[in-house]
């Protein structure tokens, strides 16, 4: 495996990251023991950096609960990235961060569902917010009290990113990018790279299709390719 600075994030990480929405039975059917396994072997691979968010699983949140659980007696070997905002826990629904209690109390109910005292990088899952002032000032309240030790945000919009690095604190975006989607190389990645931002790329199989796992006549079933890729409900 090999390791790399995180950015400005202050630690290396292995290149290869391990992402965990799909062990939330989001993605198909995973039990318990298999997700847990998933996840362990991943770290004796050397795979020390592990995303995740508040809002993956069904119910919401068993993405956390399940990596929290897998990573128990294991959490001096890795690095965890989460995210918070948009989803409501309880809900599913869309609710919008307006005060820095809300961000605080979000990113301690991660903490409790990954059983940790601290997450290594905490993002901002809006990825369109027009205004990110109360997530940045939650963030650093966070980090000065050492459960957080660094953040950034999850977005695919070079503009959305320039807004929440307005302080140059931003020290990692997640976006989308693969062999099918490469838009980020225009602007996107230099802007990165200019300002020591580091990159957690999502997405870098298309969801499965560069996996050479499926055939044209694929049909996904699953909560989120079945919907995310609309019409086009088949393998290409």
């Amino acid at each position: 495996m090999l390791y790399r600075p995180f950015g400005n994030a202050g630690f290396n990480v292995s290149t290869i990251g391990m992402g965990t929405w799909n062990i939330g039975n989001q993605w198909g059917e995973v039990d318990q023991e298999t997700a847990l396994a998933t996840v362990r072997s991943a770290v004796e691979h050397g795979i020390n950096l592990f995303d995740t968010a508040e809002s993956y699983g069904i119910p919401t949140g068993l993405s956390e609960e399940r990596l929290g659980k897998a990573l128990m007696g294991l959490r001096d070997r890795v690095h965890l990235v989460s995210k918070i905002g948009r989803w409501g826990r309880r809900t599913g629904q869309m609710v919008p961060m307006t005060t820095v209690d809300m961000v605080r109390l979000c990113v301690h109910a991660s903490l409790y569902r990954l059983r940790t005292d601290y997450i290594d990088v905490m993002l901002c899952h809006d990825g369109k917010i027009e205004d990110p002032s109360v997530y940045l000032e939650g963030f650093e309240r966070l980090k000065e009290q050492g459960l957080i030790r660094a953040y950034g945000i999850s977005t695919d919009k070079l503009k959305v990113l320039k807004r929440f690095n307005v302080h140059n604190t931003c020290s990692v975006v997640e976006v989308e990018y693969s062999l099918l989607n490469r838009k980020a190389e225009a602007e996107f990645l230099p802007y990165c790279q200019e300002h020591g931002i580091a990159v957690l790329v999502r997405g870098p199989l298309y969801k499965g299709l560069l996996s050479g796992k499926y055939s044209p006549d694929t049909v996904f079933t699953d909560t989120v390719r079945s919907e995310w890729y609309g019409d086009e409900n088949r393998a290409i």
